[in-house]
């Protein structure tokens, strides 16, 4: 009586890159706010100082990561719109340099601080929320929050060299949120929840430092 043959094992394949994309683009959004409240007692001060050249501009907003969180929120929000969800990264790169100009015109805007802390409250709730909102209200949050983002921008650089750099680190991060968005949806609710709520956690956070 012949034993029976055994059975060749047949090699689990390999993990989807679906199943880990996501968990990886919200840690990277979960990190952006983790690394600024470490970032702000070294050197948050540091990327207070007057800039210039394209490479300084360019560099501008990954030293300053309220700024850095903000992009990368923005992009991942616009990744939940139906149609057109480029629009609101648009809006704010666009209106972020029409506030860098009107800051390095003289024109000051109020409360920068508080405000752009606040767009970090505002953009990790609707974040975190999840809900899908129409383009021109997207676009008119995005634009609001870009003149103080600009704002503060505007104060802290010099030349238009260094403003085209500030833009295209702007795109760039919003590129890097809008991937970040695209690889969460469709997944589990808990990664944009835990990024928007660490994005929020974050800007308030510096609304008290800033009281």
């Amino acid at each position: 009586m012949h034993a029976p043959a055994p059975r060749a094992r047949t090699a689990r394949p390999p993990a989807s890159p679906s199943r880990w994309a996501p968990a990886l683009a919200a840690a990277l959004l979960l990190a952006a706010p983790g690394l600024a409240l470490a970032h702000a007692g070294a050197d948050g001060a540091a990327h207070h100082g007057a800039a210039s050249g394209f490479a300084a501009g360019f560099a501008h907003p990954f030293s300053g990561l309220d700024h850095l969180a903000a992009m990368l929120a923005i992009g991942a929000w616009g990744a939940t719109a139906v149609r057109r969800w480029w629009a609101a990264p648009a809006a704010f790169a666009v209106m972020v340099l029409l506030g860098a100009l009107l800051s390095a015109a003289g024109l000051k805007a109020p409360m920068v601080e508080p405000a752009i802390a606040t767009s970090l409250v505002v953009l990790g709730a609707v974040l975190a929320g999840r809900a899908i909102w129409p383009v021109a209200p997207m676009v008119a949050v995005a634009a609001c929050f870009a003149i103080f983002h600009g704002a503060a921008h505007g104060t802290e650089l010099g030349g238009p060299a260094a403003l085209a750099g500030m833009v295209a680190a702007t795109a760039l991060l919003h590129a890097m949120g809008l991937a970040i968005g695209f690889a969460m949806r469709g997944q589990s609710a808990w990664w944009p929840r835990l990024a928007g709520t660490a994005v929020t956690m974050f800007g308030t956070a510096l609304l008290i430092g800033w009281m």
